[in-house]
């Protein structure tokens, strides 16, 4: 009974699942502060997690890479080191069991064009979701994530996080993974949700991922190839999964079915814990009744404020995430700045490993904060970071500030970001943020109407040009800059007139021959 007497300082930490036709969102809060957000669209493909009977259709040496058939439009592209059997990465440390110490025939890179000619059948786990233009990316070291381990169907090797940071308590958790009914050939990872959970949990979570496996293993057998054997739980699911933790008082749903399916589940797991499900029937939306959508519409926009008056910019390009941090309207003395520029920085630090999470960002991230001369300064900031990511259930690698005053990291990225997944390009600006200005726009027409009038013969009497344009780009052309139009007009014996087409973007413009109705000129946005 120890285990359920709530530690002194512990956390209001609540879930709360939006469940509507199109799409369903999860907010996790702390205290009422947004700490994680997903969303998943109802008719997106599940993607990653999902496990594939797969065909290979080529093998590139130069790529060192398999490309997949898994029944969509793009192969799936695998890589050599994905089909060698991996070891684990820092995250987890391994513990050896008595089954796992015997001698295996290792695969090695050069195996792989005899074990998997094209044509053959392949087992593959998709690890990242096609983004933009590029396929899924697939791996054969399959892995079925439960609630308190994660099964390991083709590895001998288990492990315990490294999350769990308490000597004594990794352990008690080795000592338990040692004792469990462990097939050969299979490893399993104690998940950091683990920490401090009787035996008895592990046992009855490990039958349970085998059951799981078994039905896979079923449908291998019986489905043809480029199908799915197995697909990712959705949203309502995994948030059972990774989220109903001892910690977490309360679990609101605005969604009848999803409730009584989430209560099925959660029955199967803990009766107990049937309790912490709560319905919402208001009237008002429960993002609105509990704060999130405002908490979303701030942590969401490009500037994002920070209490001690600084700020951070968030910038996502294709490339990387670059995230700048600035003091903003925080005054300080010359005597304490040093001190107040630490503040902003730890601050900025907590605030970057929220953002984070909350909008999915990943691949390589930049953060430049405000320069620090003490190298003492500089490391406070790089061991908030890390200590911010713990949390974070992506894989991150972080470097400490350079001598630039730039602090690189990468963040495992599984799928696209909340914004690309949420947002489309602007249809106006295609993306850019920025359209060319009504000066950039009249120099652009004057240089053509330049080039037209000076191809033009001096016989070519009532030569007449008519310029359609943007409002926005008429109103200067009219203002400040007509006495340049009157005066090409006079040095090339032609008459302009212009014309504004509300419908017209504006970088786009036309040029017209009034006399035979000729378009000279056509420029789209």
């Amino acid at each position: 009974m120890q285990r359920f007497i709530k530690p002194k300082k512990s956390l209001h930490k609540e879930v709360i699942i939006n469940a509507e036709s199109l799409e369903i969102r999860v907010a996790v809060l702390e205290e009422g502060k947004l700490e994680e957000f997903t969303i998943e669209r109802t008719s997106d493909e599940r993607l990653v997690g999902s496990i594939f009977k797969g065909k290979v259709r080529n093998l590139e040496d130069g790529l060192k890479a398999a490309f997949v058939d898994i029944g969509f439009e793009k192969n799936a592209f695998l890589h050599y080191w994905d089909i060698v059997p991996a070891g684990f990465d820092s995250a987890v440390e391994v513990v050896e069991r008595e089954t796992s110490k015997r001698d295996k025939p290792r695969i090695t890179q050069k195996d792989i064009p005899k074990l998997y000619p094209p044509g053959s059948d392949i087992i593959i786990q998709v690890t990242k979701g096609p983004i933009g233009t590029k396929g899924p990316r697939v791996t054969t070291n399959l892995a079925l994530p439960g609630r308190y381990l994660v099964l390991l169907p083709n590895s001998d090797q288990s492990g315990v996080s490294r999350k769990i940071e308490n000597n004594e308590e990794r352990q008690r958790l080795k000592k338990i993974l040692r004792g469990l009914s462990i097939p050969d050939g299979m490893g399993v990872i104690i998940r950091t949700v683990g920490e401090e959970q009787q035996a008895r949990y592990f046992v009855r979570d490990l039958a349970l991922l085998l059951e799981e496996w078994k039905r896979i293993q079923e449908n291998i057998n019986k489905q043809p190839t480029a199908t799915c054997v197995f697909q990712e739980p959705d949203l309502v699911e995994r948030t059972v999964r990774d989220f109903l933790t001892e910690d977490v008082e309360r679990i609101v749903v605005d969604n009848p079915k999803q409730l009584d399916r989430i209560r099925e589940m959660i029955g199967r797991i803990s009766k107990r814990s049937v309790e912490k499900v709560k319905p919402y029937s208001d009237s008002q939306a429960i993002f609105d009744r509990f704060n999130v959508t405002r908490q979303l519409e701030a942590a969401f926009s490009r500037q994002v404020h920070l209490k001690s008056g600084g700020y951070i910019v968030i910038d996502e390009t294709e490339a990387l995430v670059a995230i700048d941090i600035n003091t903003g309207r925080h005054k300080s003395s010359a005597k304490d700045q040093d001190s107040t520029i630490v503040k902003v920085n730890v601050e900025a630090a907590e605030e970057i490993c929220r953002q984070l999470r909350l909008r999915n960002m990943g691949g390589l991230i930049v953060l430049d904060f405000i320069d620090m001369k003490s190298r003492r300064d500089q490391q406070t900031v790089y061991q908030k970071i890390k200590e911010g990511l713990r949390r974070d259930r992506a894989k991150t690698h972080v470097l400490p500030i350079s001598q630039l005053g730039l602090m690189e990291m990468t963040r495992q990225r599984h799928s696209e970001s909340v914004r690309a997944a949420v947002y489309d390009d602007c249809h106006y600006c295609k993306g850019r943020g920025k359209v060319k200005s009504p000066l950039t726009m009249s120099v652009e027409i004057q240089r053509r109407l330049g080039e037209i009038l000076k191809k033009r013969t001096r016989d070519e009497s009532d030569f007449q040009l008519r310029i359609v344009v943007n409002s926005i780009v008429l109103d200067r052309l009219r203002t400040e800059d007509e006495k340049l139009l009157i005066e090409m007009e006079k040095r090339y014996f032609g008459k302009l007139c212009f014309r504004a087409d509300p419908g017209f973007h504006a970088e786009q413009f036309k040029i017209v021959n009034v006399a035979t109705n000729e378009e000279l000129v056509s420029v789209d946005s």
